[in-house]
């Protein structure tokens, strides 16, 4: 069932480096400024992931600048969880982190079990294959949720 797109969105996941980035670089090419679309992640420890980018670089999706950032950073910086419509968590410790957080909003957070590609595959290729398999369940549950907007992806 297609959803009507919301405002704003925050993805979340472990580490805001990988399936978070993804997502949120993707609903932007998908739905350009139809909607605010920030990620985040439980800790913000490491640096974008060269395999997320570089899966995203083949269509079209640019990661490059990416910064990581925790849901504690946003805070400290002053942005407001209960200013987004939704919050999709694409790990099960940043669904509960989410749902922590939000507990005295009222505000949506949803579950997509999106693979965890990291440390998968034992050539290039195969890292790469893995990292595709995330971004594509990553596109398919952004458009069973909210259409295909018609953007080449």
């Amino acid at each position: 069932m297609v959803r009507e797109l919301p405002q704003s969105v925050l993805f979340c996941c472990d580490h805001n480096a990988v399936r978070s980035p993804m997502a949120e670089g993707i609903m932007k090419r998908l739905y350009g400024t139809d909607v605010y679309v920030q990620s985040a992640g439980v800790r913000s420890d490491m640096d974008i992931d060269g395999f997320s980018i570089a899966v995203c670089r083949e269509l079209g999706v640019e990661l490059e600048r990416h910064r990581s950032r925790s849901f504690d950073e946003m805070q400290e910086w002053g942005d407001d969880l209960s200013s987004f419509d939704l919050i999709v968590a694409l790990s099960p410790a940043s669904q509960r982190k989410a749902l922590d957080l939000t507990r005295l909003y009222h505000l949506d957070v949803v579950y997509w079990p999106i693979l965890d590609p990291t440390g998968l595959g034992e050539t290039r290729e195969a890292r790469l294959n893995a990292y595709r398999q995330a971004r594509d369940q990553i596109i398919k549950h952004v458009k069973d949720m909210w259409g295909d907007p018609g953007v080449g992806i």
